[in-house]
């Protein structure tokens, strides 16, 4: 779900990495507009669409080069951009629009997503290929209403931020009877 602290928790796994020196590249699939997605992601030598700069884009596959390349919300990609993520991740190897050349990409991908990809596959919403391409280790985040002791430990994490961002001699912190009401509370947006 939205909020879980997806990118947080892949923060934390590029982080604990052998890549960790290298760059963490997160890519909200859903924000790209779908007739950009192929530029933005492979990347364009100038003057492969009307637009482009004349300079060309690397994309943000070789951007993570040696990296990790986060793909979230890897639902919403559509379906031409996942037949050429699956042969960037069969080959090694990135082909630009409007080039010829490919070039080599070492990159450890992690994504996300908050549909049934399984779903999709059976409606042809989503490459079956590319879903056993990615789903070789699957992770559910839990919602925040589903791990309420996190609740106030995060509250109290906030109310630290908090001080040291207003320098408070005295740091706020939470009654029992606010803590019990926040357990209670529903989180719809979660964390």
């Amino acid at each position: 779900e939205t909020g879980v602290g997806k990118e947080v928790f892949v923060k934390a796994l590029h982080e604990k990495s052998a890549r960790k020196q290298y760059p963490l590249v997160a890519v909200n699939c859903a924000a790209i507009p779908s007739e950009l997605v192929e530029s933005e992601l492979f990347g364009y030598e100038k003057g492969a669409f009307t637009g482009a700069s004349a300079k060309g884009g690397i994309g943000l596959i070789r951007k993570a080069n040696k990296g990790t390349l986060f793909l979230d919300e890897i639902g919403e990609m559509p379906v031409k951009a996942q037949a050429r993520l699956l042969r960037v991740l069969q080959e090694r190897k990135v082909t630009p629009l409007g080039s010829t050349e490919s070039y080599p990409v070492d990159i450890k991908v992690i994504s996300a997503t908050n549909r049934s990809l399984k779903d999709d596959v059976e409606k042809g919403l989503f490459r079956q290929d590319l879903y056993y391409r990615i789903n070789v280790i699957e992770l559910k985040l839990p919602t925040l209403n589903d791990r309420r002791d996190d609740i106030p430990v995060l509250a109290e994490h906030f109310l630290a931020m908090i001080s040291a961002e207003w320098q408070l001699e005295i740091p706020p912190s939470l009654t029992r009877e606010a803590s019990e009401r926040l357990q209670r509370h529903d989180f719809a947006g979660n964390v």
